[in-house]
This record gives C-alpha cells, sequence and structure tokens, in this order.
C-alpha cells in the first residue's frame, strides 16, 4: 500500500525552510518556499546548478501569479489564461522585480507553471508558490521514482509520495513574448 503524507507536515516543513521532493507532470521535483533565499540556494547546492541559469516556479492557479500578470497586454495574459493550468512552464516578464533574484538568476523573466497535477496543485493550494526543478544533481538523468530521489538525496529532502503525471521528461518552455519554445 502506497504512503501518504499530512500535508499539514509539508507545509511547515517549507515554512522552516524545508526541502520537498514530489512528483510532477513528467519528472519528480525538489521544491521550496521561492521567498526564502537559504532554502532555495540549499537545493541550488544540492544539485550543483548555478544561480544564474534560475528555477521555475509552480502554481495552482493563474491567481497565484497574479503580481507578474497585472502588468501583461492583454493579448499576452489572455494566452496564459487559455493554456493555464497546463504542463508548460511560461516565461513571464517580471518589470517591477516581484520575484527574487535568486529565482530568476541572470534574467528578466520568471519562469512559471501553472500545473495541472492533482498533487501539485494541492501542494500550492496548501502551501503557495513552490520552486519546481527537477530532482537530480547536474548532469545526471532527472529522478523518475521515490527510490531515485533517494538514491539522489538522502535523507537531505522530505519525500511527498505520489505518482508521475504522465508526460515523458521536464516541461517544455516557452517565452511568452515570443512564443518561441525555449525547451522542446
Amino acid at each position: 500500500m502506497k504512503q501518504t503524507l499530512d500535508l499539514s507536515i509539508v507545509q511547515s516543513h517549507l515554512k522552516r525552510g524545508g526541502i520537498i521532493a514530489y512528483p510532477t507532470e513528467g519528472v519528480w521535483g525538489l521544491g521550496c518556499d521561492p521567498f526564502n533565499e537559504t532554502a532555495v540556494i540549499r537545493i541550488l547546492e544540492l544539485k550543483g546548478r548555478e544561480q544564474e541559469k534560475g528555477l521555475i516556479l509552480v502554481a495552482s492557479a493563474l491567481q497565484q501569479i497574479e503580481m507578474l500578470l497585472e502588468d501583461l497586454p492583454p493579448l499576452a495574459r489572455h494566452q496564459l489564461q487559455s493554456a493555464c493550468p497546463g504542463p508548460d512552464t511560461w516565461l513571464i516578464p517580471d518589470p517591477n522585480q516581484k520575484i527574487p533574484p535568486w529565482i530568476k538568476g541572470s534574467f528578466a523573466t520568471v519562469a512559471v507553471r501553472v500545473s495541472q497535477h492533482l498533487l501539485v496543485s494541492t501542494l500550492c493550494d496548501q502551501c503557495g508558490l513552490l520552486v519546481s526543478t527537477s530532482a537530480n544533481p547536474a548532469g545526471r538523468a532527472p529522478a523518475l521514482s521515490e527510490q531515485e530521489v533517494a538514491e539522489y538525496f538522502n535523507d537531505e529532502v522530505m519525500i511527498v509520495p505520489g505518482e508521475l503525471g504522465g508526460q515523458d521528461g521536464p516541461s517544455r518552455i516557452i517565452d511568452l513574448q515570443s512564443s518561441r519554445v525555449i525547451r522542446p
């Protein structure tokens, strides 16, 4: 029988700066409170990833990223409303610096996915926006199971049990301003 985890325990862990591993649409992800710089830096250290590359945020609804949508042109806002929730990650401009630099890296945009994965949406409903980066050290394949997460990170993360969403690999990344696909 599959083990479940009380989401209030996850929420408390995240509030204390903890890191979680959780299944997403196509791969296991690592997450934390994106506004907790110490937690974000810890994820970067665990992965061996440079801060300049930036990280993806995941939300359960567009309302969670309303601060990024305020200044969008109507056409771009409509495009997001039509595509979300969904499996794609969108690069959204952040001209008013609403998102911390430790999330955006060296970019003027923020990578955001409004997830349709039930567990991810539930986590975001309960805990707010989360970092969502693939659960793997740099240069290694993304984890596809709890066992692979445990092999990569031992006891460094709290594993939130669940199933992948049936998508192959990490999310596609699309630039909202140009509609260019950055990562297929």
